[in-house]
Order: structure tokens, then C-alpha cells, then sequence
């Protein structure tokens, strides 16, 4: 994610903090300034600095749950409303999302289970029911947070967990699709009283409410899309008219190709084989450190690697996100014959809206009765 710092790597999985973080910190500093001066502040960031770390202990129950199944973790990253974890993808068996959707609560109800039943062991039962989050013991704070965070994180809403919990129940009995539709229109429903409870009560709610609506409707719109490329080969979206450059091209080269047409990136060949790909960005980086007569294989992209033309879109979407690759080569039998760009994709996408809408207009143009 743009604008996050890397703080930490754990089990191999990097953890970033998004810039917004500092305005968490800043306003505990604010509020714990206003209740006890310099002591009060530390211990308050302090306590800010624990929260965040029970996120990403979440986060990770997440991610290695995954792991388990074979599905890597790109990376987890702490914002103000909480930590993202960003898998490679879903897993489609039902059991599976259930296990990854239950690995980060699961993680949060052992840490609340464990500071409350030391709280009840060091300090009387009146220290434990105060639910002060700003004043009181810091362990029973923590531990009355976590607990906070997990009925949240159960609410059987998208993006929360407790709606992917939802979904993965539904598929045992229906289509990804459909489980996900059902799940994310309670999402939305959620986030509607959300909406009203914080017109007159509390405005924090109504935020939630527009965050938990856009998710869910974004969780739906993203399972249909994935369905819909679930049955469409590569061959379908790819572009068959495109160039490619040799790998003792020049940087300055590579630039007339690239003002010479619309393409952006280039397959690299050498003795028939593909070797790399060019990117536009690493063209440009390279033009402007090293100048023109760089040779081009020496900034190639290898992690772009060639797709089979008889490979599905959803998989080979989902390598290219990963991967950061907005163009991959597309072999048939060995041979290069075409590119794919997640650009062509969109555009697929955007054909195939457009066929639908124009299909219903029809058929609902058909239904209606004249009038005379």
C-alpha cells in the first residue's frame, strides 16, 4: 500500500504502518496531555503502541491459518480503523475461508481470555468490571479492548470478519456468488442502521457505517468478477498485436519503440525465447540513472513471467496483482503470441457490463405492455 513505512517482518510477512497512523498517535497524545501531563502521554502511546500490536497478532492468525492452505500473504498493514492483511487470494473451498476467517478472532479471543484471567488473578473483581479505556489497569484496558474488537470483528458484515464467516457458511449450500450476495446485502443492511443509530447518537458510527456499505458492496462486485473470469482463457482478453525488443537493444532504443506506438511494455527476446519483460517504469527509471545506452536486459522484470494462452483469468489475475505485473507474455506450444495487460481485462470487464445492461434494457423493454 502507497504511503506505509515498513516496521517489521514476522514469519516473513512484512508489516507496514500507513502514514495515517501518526494521527491515532497524535490525538492519544492529545487526550492522555489533557488527563495527566508527560506520564500520562508515555503510558497512553504506550497503550496505543499494544492495541496496534493485538491487531497485527489478528492479522496474523489470519495469514498463517492461510499459509496452511498454501495461500501467501502479501503483506499487513496498521491504519486508524485497524490492520489489512492482504492475501494472494481466497481460498474457494468453504472449510478452508472458514478456517482463515476464524484464524484472526480466534487469535484475539485467546489474548482477551488471557489479560482478563491475569487481571482477575492480580487485581479485585472491581478493577475489572471498570471499562474506563482512557483511566484504570493497563492489562484490564487492553484485555476489555481486545474483547471489543472481537464482538466488532464477528458482526456479519463485509468487510469485517464475521461476514467472510457468513459467506463460507452459505457456500456450503450455494454459489460463491450467490453466498456472497446474500452476505454482503446484510452487510449492507447493517451499515444502514449503523448510519441511523449514528445520525442521533454517536457520528463515529455513521463513519463505520459508510465503511462497512462501500466493503460489502466492493466484496460483492469483486466476486462477480471473479466468477466472471473464472471460464474465460487468456486467449480471449490477450492483445496478438504487439512488439517485441531484442535483449541487446539500448535504453534509447527501447524509448523510440516506446513513443512509437500505444504499447507500454515489452516482451524481451533472446534466441527465440522470452527472458523478461520491459516496463514503461523501468524504462523510464533506467533512462533517467543510467542513461540511454543501458542495455536493456539489464533492467528487465523477471518476475512477469510467460502465462499458457489456455490459462484461466482469475488465476492469472491474481498472479499478476501479486506480483505487481500489469503485463504478462502469453505462450502457445512455446511460442510467444500475444501480451496480456490487466488494462485488457478491465476493458473486458467494462464489454461485458455494458452486454448485460444493454441485454436487461432489452428483454425489460420487451415485458412492458404498450399503452393505448
Amino acid at each position: 500500500m502507497s504511503w506505509s513505512w515498513r516496521v517489521a517482518t514476522i514469519a516473513g510477512i512484512g508489516i507496514y504502518v500507513h502514514w495515517t497512523f501518526i494521527l491515532i498517535l497524535g490525538c492519544a497524545a492529545y487526550v492522555y496531555a489533557r488527563e495527566g501531563g508527560a506520564g500520562a502521554i508515555v503510558e497512553g502511546l504506550a497503550f496505543i503502541i499494544a492495541v496496534f500490536a493485538c491487531i497485527v497478532a489478528h492479522e496474523l492468525g489470519h495469514a498463517l491459518t492461510a499459509r496452511r492452505f498454501g495461500i501467501r500473504t502479501r503483506d499487513i498493514t496498521l491504519l486508524p480503523i485497524g490492520g489489512l492483511a492482504r492475501l494472494e487470494r481466497m481460498p474457494d473451498d468453504p472449510t478452508q475461508e472458514l478456517l482463515v476467517a476464524v484464524g484472526g478472532p480466534a487469535v484475539t479471543l485467546a489474548i482477551a481470555a488471557l489479560l482478563l484471567a491475569v487481571s482477575v488473578v492480580l487485581w479485585p473483581a472491581e478493577e475489572l468490571l471498570n471499562l474506563d479505556l482512557v483511566e484504570g489497569r493497563f492489562l484490564v484496558r487492553l484485555g476489555w479492548v481486545n474483547a471489543i474488537l472481537l464482538g466488532f470483528n464477528l458482526l456479519p458484515a463485509f468487510p469485517m470478519d464475521g461476514g467472510r464467516v457468513l459467506r463460507a457458511v452459505l457456500h456450503y449450500r450455494m454459489d460463491y456468488v450467490d453466498a456472497t450476495r446474500i452476505a454482503s446485502t446484510v452487510g449492507q443492511i447493517m451499515a444502514i442502521c449503523f448510519g441511523i443509530l449514528g445520525l442521533f447518537f454517536n457520528w463515529f458510527l455513521l463513519f463505520i457505517a459508510i465503511f462497512v456499505y462501500l466493503g460489502a458492496q466492493q466484496e460483492a462486485r469483486f466476486a462477480e468478477v471473479r466468477s466472471a473470469l473464472s471460464s474465460v482463457p487468456v486467449r480471449s482478453v490477450m492483445e496478438t498485436g504487439f512488439r517485441t525488443l531484442p535483449a541487446e537493444a539500448t535504453v534509447s532504443q527501447a524509448i523510440d519503440a516506446l513513443l512509437d506506438g500505444e504499447q507500454k511494455d515489452f516482451p524481451v527476446m533472446e534466441d527465440g525465447r522470452v527472458i523478461g519483460l520491459l516496463t514503461r517504469a523501468r524504462l523510464v527509471e533506467a533512462l533517467r540513472q543510467r542513461g540511454g545506452e543501458c542495455a536493456i536486459r539489464e533492467v528487465l522484470l523477471l518476475e512477469c513471467a510467460p502465462v499458457d494462452d489456455d490459462e484461466m483469468l482469475d488465476r492469472v489475475v491474481e498472479r499478476m496483482q501479486l506480483n505487481g505485473c500489469a503485463t504478462l507474455p502469453v505462450m502457445r506450444r512455446g511460442q510467444l503470441v500475444g501480451i496480456l495487460t490487466l488494462e485488457n481485462v478491465g476493458e473486458w470487464i467494462m464489454i461485458q457490463d455494458a452486454r448485460r445492461a444493454h441485454r436487461g434494457s432489452r428483454t425489460n423493454s420487451r415485458s412492458e405492455s404498450p399503452l393505448r
